[in-house]
């Protein structure tokens, strides 16, 4: 993990979150919806017999790892084709996201799981495509309502990390200009000192109100 890099705190959570999740519920061939680049592939190798990549032919990602073009709304694959369904910050890019959860579900087999994940407080990005933010209760809902029973619902921070993982977004926006700059090569060193504290907060804190984000596991019954 980079250090430096200007998220590597919730980078280094939501990892940890998923390679957990992954490996208690993830089974059989599994569909990594608005898969981008697969950044969480390797946390599945040996735990599935496949994992297949779907992404948007628009998509503003690298689409070199997509396996499957289609749309969240309209998977091109047959009814239970998945025992596992990755979904992870997508939700909030999407228009219909009941539609979407709908469609999750037709795609999952009978006891399938979906692993997902889908923010609280994040600032706005890939705008325009930034449409929601959810709660827990939010989540349960539009699951529920679609037939999925809740498995899991964990808010994967407190408000330190939510503070400081945005902050270090913020202060990034003074690195203009380039090398010249001064700030260009002091922001990452502040950064890195501001998230590794809240890294080790996050350990202790309990304020899971402040969230940046949930991570669910739902199943199909």
């Amino acid at each position: 993990m980079n250090l430096l890099k200007k998220n590597w705190l919730v980078e280094r959570i939501a990892e940890d979150a998923l390679s957990v999740a992954l490996r208690k519920y993830a089974k059989g061939r599994l569909i990594d919806v608005g898969c981008a680049d697969k950044p969480y592939e390797k946390l599945t190798r040996g735990l599935v017999a496949s994992h297949v990549g779907l992404d948007h032919e628009n998509s503003l990602h690298d689409k070199s790892q997509v396996d499957i073009f289609g749309s969240a709304y309209r998977i091109p694959v047959e009814d239970g084709a998945f025992e596992t369904v990755l979904c992870t910050a997508v939700l909030e890019h999407l228009e219909e996201p009941a539609e979407a959860i709908g469609e999750m579900f037709r795609i999952l087999a009978d006891g399938g799981y979906l692993i997902m994940t889908a923010p609280l407080f994040w600032h706005l990005h890939e705008e325009p495509r930034d449409f929601y933010r959810y709660t827990e209760h939010g989540l349960r809902y539009l699951l529920e309502k679609n037939g999925y029973e809740i498995a899991e619902l964990l808010p994967l921070s407190g408000f330190c990390v939510t503070f400081g993982q945005e902050l270090v977004y913020y202060l990034w926006r003074f690195r203009k200009g380039g090398k010249i700059n001064p700030l260009w090569w002091i922001v990452p060193l502040f950064g890195a000192l501001i998230q590794s504290v809240c890294y080790a907060l996050n350990k202790v804190d309990r304020s899971s109100s402040f969230t940046w984000m949930y991570l669910v596991i739902a199943r199909k019954i």
